[in-house]
């Protein structure tokens, strides 16, 4: 079956398919919809997980032993495949076509790709993706419904604002629905929940950070380990609050992660730049940042900004500043 994104909550209450295909141009949306049927999964049973990164070397057998490969002891398993390039190569759709034809009663396939083609959605793995699951297609707002997607996620956190609020928010993002989630997220941690006005959400939008926390950012894409810890500890001792230190570092450590994955699918550096928001003087440290921090050491850093995340939001025990500074290093150091 082929699905709409707005289609996708009602199907996951009436059945799991076999198999997702999750695929569109903005990695927010193709996230939040794989982390949608992960959560149905969990709940349906399928308690056991394997991420598979399909990028050039890939052993494609590596999907048949993910499906072979179960316990006795353990319940069902959902087989994470991500396509960072956008497309599986011709061994990559005979494999998928294969385990389409067959798929295993105890086990969920989830792939997800973006930047695909209109080639690769006609693709044959596709269509057999569609003949035996679904095919879940995340097309993001245009720039006249923007406001009303960024009113809706106020909704989430019990905020609001007026038609002037939400389309400031809309022409400072240009349509880039990342930093729009950011950009909403922030103002969640800066107000109470309730009607927010124009100044407020101009002061949070405008005023990115104090200067502490551009510092902060500037260090970790220059590889200046003497200023990153300085300012880890300077925002420590003047009690800044986690959220925005996670909020401005996870900033540059998802735009590597992006960058890094646009790269690996061969795609030209300056539109990754523009595409991830990265002007004028901030091209320069990024690009120094990108020499040393690659895809995978980009994504592994993103994965301990979630573990940092949970620590805050008290679901994880640890200390959530040595952490700021193990996260930092990890871009920081070569």
């Amino acid at each position: 079956m082929q699905l709409k994104g707005e289609q996708l909550a009602a199907q996951l209450q009436r059945e799991l398919a076999p198999v997702y295909l999750v695929h569109g141009d903005e990695p927010l949306l193709v996230i939040e919809a794989a982390d949608a049927i992960r959560a149905a999964a969990r709940q349906a049973g399928f308690d056991e997980r394997q991420v598979l990164v399909a990028g050039t070397a890939f052993n494609w057998n590596d999907l048949y032993h993910a499906a072979g490969s179960m316990s006795l002891f353990a319940g069902r398993k959902l087989i994470d495949l991500r396509l960072p390039t956008g497309k599986p190569g011709r061994d990559g759709s005979a494999a998928l076509q294969a385990y389409c034809a067959r798929p295993s009663p105890d086990a969920l396939l989830l792939v997800t790709m973006t930047g695909a083609d209109w080639r690769e959605e006609k693709a044959a793995w596709v269509a057999a993706v569609a003949a035996v699951g679904a095919v879940v297609k995340l097309i993001p707002p245009g720039l006249g419904e923007l406001p009303m997607w960024l009113a809706g996620r106020l909704a989430r956190q019990q905020q609001s604002a007026d038609a002037a609020g939400l389309r400031f928010i809309a022409e400072r993002v240009e349509g880039n629905l990342l930093a729009a989630h950011q950009e909403i997220l922030k103002l969640e941690v800066l107000y109470p929940p309730g009607a927010l006005n124009l100044e407020q959400i101009r002061e949070a939008v405008l005023n990115v950070a104090r200067y502490d926390l551009d510092g902060l950012r500037e260090a970790m894409l220059a590889g200046d380990v003497l200023r990153l810890t300085r300012t880890i500890d300077g925002l420590q001792q003047e009690g800044e609050a986690p959220p925005l230190v996670l909020w401005a570092m996870t900033e540059e450590v998802r735009a590597l992660a992006q960058i890094n994955a646009g790269l690996e699918a061969g795609r030209p550096l300056p539109a990754l730049l523009k595409e991830a928001r990265v002007w004028g003087a901030r091209q320069a440290p990024m690009r120094q940042a990108l020499q040393r921090v690659k895809g995978g050491r980009a994504r592994a850093a993103l994965a301990q900004a979630a573990r940092i995340d949970r620590m805050i939001k008290g679901l994880a025990s640890g200390d959530v500043w040595d952490e700021f500074l193990r996260l930092g290093l990890n871009i920081v150091v070569a």
